[in-house]
């Protein structure tokens, strides 16, 4: 609006001095041209001008459906925090634009860091918002002028730290704002509040006989680790997940590495794969998780990105409760579902898996496409429908989803090193033979740091496979 307001200002200035020089005047601003006709009355140069004003507007309010909303600044600043957890980023360093893999580095200003921290504040996350409102200070510290005061960023500042239990620092921080702004009501207030609970906090630790502690002794706990069991999140999981995506993960055994090979692969002397079998690698035994190389090639990459691409949407995952499809925000990523009758080569596409896999087709969900941009994830999660669920798959009624097959269709940047995978697929199955749940195939995508990353999956369901794949004789079979 403020942009509009200026444009608008600056033509309309513009007008006025032209009017007063000359009798007709043309402003030539690229594919518009205005007219201004000067009379004494001012009645054609007013119509001009309404018709500029309501052109522009009509522009603008067309134009405005494009524009971000405040959903969007939300996830944006979400996802950022999302990041900076997944890879441990410094607030310094993201302000910097410090991150792994950028080469054109964007700052951020106090506002940035300020508006970052309210976010946060919003949510209910003060470990976040103690982050950037420190980060915002100390680039107000530093000289950065900013029409944001230290007064206003302190005053988020003090409540969040007081909300993660540590009252003298609070207290610390709301003397430094007073020294700033005596007048600062709520700052006055907290200042009497904060030294009656230490005041009080201190009486409860000589009644119930607690030594004072000595210095260095006292337990450091990570404030973190506090704010995730305040919101009840699975913290070994989470960490586990995070370690994964560091690049910190399981390490391959020699015991391990001696049950993993390399073949190539023509699933029993299918006919289409005789005479062109396909490279096939272990990437895990248990589960068994497979990976075929140059499996699809960069032409039907672009066809299926292009196919994909007018109908990307919002990904939804199955409500556990009621099974109906929604959107979550542990699911962040746009995607578009292609059918083989579209155009050949998802049909191509299809015939592919049914001939590596030699399973059915006709009942597995069609091709799904799926863009993470940044910060886009996926968090642990199984593709099978558990026993404790209704049947997500009910209305499908083809079963539930025994095996994922997944393409990636494009590279992607991991701690600065371009991992190559384009062209390439992972196969597994969800289900054991008896129809039971793998729980070891729990999986996830990560947030995306640079870029964006391109996949294409196929869920397979159990109809169909009754001879494909038989039903074991035990339930882990």
């Amino acid at each position: 609006v403020s942009s509009a307001s200026f444009f608008i200002s600056a033509i309309s200035h513009f007008l006025q001095i032209s009017a007063l020089n000359n009798n007709i005047n043309i402003l030539n601003l690229g594919e518009m041209f205005i007219v201004c006709i000067f009379d004494k009355k001012k009645k054609n140069l007013y119509l001009i001008t309404y018709c500029l004003f309501a052109g522009f507007i009509s522009n603008l309010t067309v134009q405005r459906q494009h524009f971000p909303t405040d959903e969007d600044q939300t996830g944006a600043a979400k996802a950022l925090l999302r990041l900076q957890d997944t890879y441990q980023l410094s607030s310094r360093a993201i302000s910097a634009g410090d991150l792994p893999g950028v080469i054109h580095k964007s700052r951020m200003t106090v506002e940035d860091c300020f508006e970052l921290g309210k976010i946060a504040y919003s949510d209910v996350d003060y470990y976040h918002t103690e982050l950037w409102m420190t980060q915002a200070l100390h680039q107000l510290d530093e000289g950065e002028e900013s029409p944001i005061d230290k007064v206003t960023v302190m005053d988020y500042l003090s409540y969040a730290i007081y909300q993660q239990g540590e009252i003298d620092r609070a207290l610390e921080l709301t003397k430094r704002m007073l020294k700033l702004d005596p007048t600062h009501q709520r700052a006055n207030g907290n200042l009497k509040y904060f030294e009656f609970q230490l005041e009080k906090q201190r009486k409860a630790e000589e009644e119930a006989g607690k030594e004072a502690q000595k210095e260095g002794e006292k337990k450091h706990m990570d404030k973190r680790d506090v704010q995730m069991k305040r919101s009840k999140d699975p913290l070994p999981e989470r960490k586990k997940y995070e370690q994964l995506c560091r690049g910190e993960g399981i390490k391959m055994t020699p015991r391990r590495w001696s049950r993993l090979f390399c073949r190539y692969q023509d699933n029993g002397r299918t006919p289409s794969l005789i005479l062109a079998p396909v490279k096939e690698e272990d990437e895990w035994d248990r589960p068994h998780i497979v990976r075929f190389h140059d499996i699809i090639s960069d032409y039907e990459i672009s066809k299926v990105k292009e196919l994909a691409k007018p109908r990307l949407r919002r990904a939804t995952i199955s409500n556990p409760i009621t099974g109906v499809l929604e959107t979550a925000p542990y699911r962040i990523s746009k995607s578009a579902w292609l059918t083989a009758d579209e155009h050949p080569v998802i049909e191509r596409i299809n015939q592919r898996i049914e001939d590596l896999t030699g399973l059915e087709m006709d009942t597995a969900e069609e091709l799904q496409v799926a863009n993470y941009g940044v910060g886009g994830q996926y968090e642990p999660h199984f593709d099978f429908g558990r026993k404790d669920e209704p049947d997500a798959f009910k209305e499908l009624g083809t079963g539930n989803r025994v095996a994922t097959w997944l393409f990636y269709v494009s590279n992607f940047t991991h701690l600065c090193v371009c991992v190559v995978l384009q062209g390439t697929a992972v196969f597994w199955y969800n289900l054991f033979a008896s129809g039971e749940g793998d729980y070891s195939t729990r999986h996830a995508a990560c947030p995306v740091l640079v870029g964006n990353k391109w996949v294409s999956n196929k869920w397979i369901h159990e109809r169909g496979q009754e001879f494909r794949r038989p039903c074991g004789l035990s339930e882990n079979e």
